[in-house]
């Protein structure tokens, strides 16, 4: 089993670290697998645009409005 080696936060640890993966010294990671449907990904990259495309202008303006109105009543 190998441990996952974590990123440095120093400049120098982290340019020590990519020259080491660079060279082949430690090995790249390799992207998780996804386990979502390929189709539904390719679905949820329209779907904005989608959506988007069947609303009027009216509509688009009032659903702005309101996601401004939301966004700046929040309290900190």
């Amino acid at each position: 089993m190998t441990k996952k080696l974590k990123r440095p936060r120093d400049v120098t640890g982290g340019a020590v670290f990519d020259m080491m993966r660079l060279t082949g010294e430690i090995e790249d990671e390799k992207p998780a697998e996804s386990d979502k449907d390929p189709a539904a990904v390719a679905m949820g990259r329209k779907g904005g645009k989608a959506r988007a495309s069947k609303l009027t202008a009216k509509e688009r303006s009032e659903i702005a409005k309101r996601a401004a109105k939301k966004r700046w009543s929040k309290k900190e």
